[in-house]
């Protein structure tokens, strides 16, 4: 059967053709920029890569594209072939633990819920609206990104403020990139050879999180009630006093609108270094010399390092750690500063695998397994869908 991914963001669209069950991608594609001048639309068909700029003015119509290049390039006769799509939905609250098929009420929670994920739910459900305007008899399948996080125990996920304010708002920590870590702990266990295991994945990107993983589940994560939590990130701050806020909105007299842009937007490494939120920028900064690009650095590899400690004792041992995304799979030069930091756990590893992003980077001798793993939400969201269907 053929399934189709969507991840519809605040202005861009991705998309994925996946045949299942033998995993292999007829087509994928991405949208960027929906609404603007410089809206881009490219696409790759067995490895040949297609580009071309386009004006598209809302997701309705990135989603009929995106359809259209289907039979236009030939990879399906009828959207018929289609058998589901599988949205990718970043909050589902404590409402959902599985992947769910999309009704009215599933809709209506995911509007509820854009109040505690204002930057992603809406692109989500217009994602989700449009399918279901263009495929009107195609099972339309939300994944959500919190819900592999729903095993985390309440003291893990309980915050010290007023219990009221989870039992009336709902404030706790939710977790979120939960596919990519299910993703990666799944792919984990393969190499190890077992499925009881004790993993920390480390999704590291634009957008960065890790998690302690037990047997399969979810038990810790850095990220909280929202994606601001946890590590420094491209643009966010992750884990800081919350009085810091308060602070500068009192002394400088920042509204809370601007407090808001300041963290989401204008934190992280790119607050550090006034100049780029690009780890491939850093490094170059740093070999010459950059004293803010060798703090961004140092910075990095000692929260990672911090919270791998932390949740070595969260499981009580650790039997693996797992690097992804676009830093955890391509910048060395992050794992290098922190596995040596983590010496104290028996992690040894080969500077030259470690180099050449080898799958398996620790030694033989190596107490703990540590590996580099390209993640790949659309398949993990294809093969939840497949199972759900």
């Amino acid at each position: 059967m053929n399934i189709l991914v969507i991840n519809s963001g605040s202005s861009s669209l991705k998309y994925r053709l996946i045949e299942m069950p033998k995993q292999r991608t007829l087509i994928k594609g991405h949208i960027d920029s929906i609404g603007q001048d410089r809206c881009v639309f490219k696409f790759n068909i067995n490895g040949k890569k297609h580009e071309r700029k386009i004006l598209v003015k809302d997701h309705l119509e990135a989603v009929m594209i995106a359809l259209k290049s289907l039979k236009k390039e030939r990879v399906i006769k009828s959207y018929n072939e289609i058998a589901a799509v599988g949205h990718r939905v970043v909050h589902g609250g404590e409402y959902y633990k599985e992947p769910t098929i999309i009704d009215d009420k599933v809709i209506e929670n995911i509007k509820k819920l854009s109040e505690l994920a204002p930057l992603h739910n809406p692109p989500n459900l217009s994602g989700i609206l449009a399918c279901q305007k263009i495929l009107p008899h195609t099972k339309q399948v939300a994944v959500f990104d919190t819900a592999f996080h729903q095993t985390i125990p309440d003291y893990a996920f309980m915050y010290g403020i007023p219990y009221e304010f989870y039992s009336k708002y709902g404030i706790r920590k939710y977790g979120f990139h939960g596919t990519s870590h299910k993703y990666l702990s799944q792919q984990a266990a393969k190499i190890l050879g077992r499925e009881q295991n004790k993993t920390i994945t480390c999704h590291l990107g634009n957008g960065s999180s890790i998690t302690a993983i037990k047997n399969g589940k979810s038990i810790d994560t850095t990220m909280g009630f929202t994606p601001l939590d946890g590590l420094m990130m491209g643009t966010r701050p992750g884990m800081m006093d919350p009085e810091i806020p308060i602070f500068l909105m009192k002394k400088k007299h920042y509204t809370l609108e601007q407090i808001e842009e300041i963290l989401n937007n204008h934190s992280g490494i790119l607050g550090i270094t006034n100049s780029t939120k690009d780890m491939r920028d850093i490094w170059v900064m740093v070999k010459k010399g950059d004293e803010k690009a060798e703090l961004v650095l140092e910075m990095l590899a000692y929260k990672i390092s911090f919270y791998i400690g932390g949740y070595t004792m969260s499981l009580n041992g650790l039997d693996c750690v797992v690097f992804s995304g676009g830093i955890g799979e391509n910048a060395w030069y992050v794992r290098e500063r922190v596995l040596k930091k983590l010496t104290y756990l028996g992690i040894k590893f080969d500077k030259e695998y470690n180099k050449k992003n080898e799958v398996i980077i620790s030694t033989d001798d190596s107490k703990v397994k540590v590996l580099v793993i390209p993640t790949n939400e659309e398949l993990e969201i294809a093969k939840e869908v497949q199972q759900l269907i």
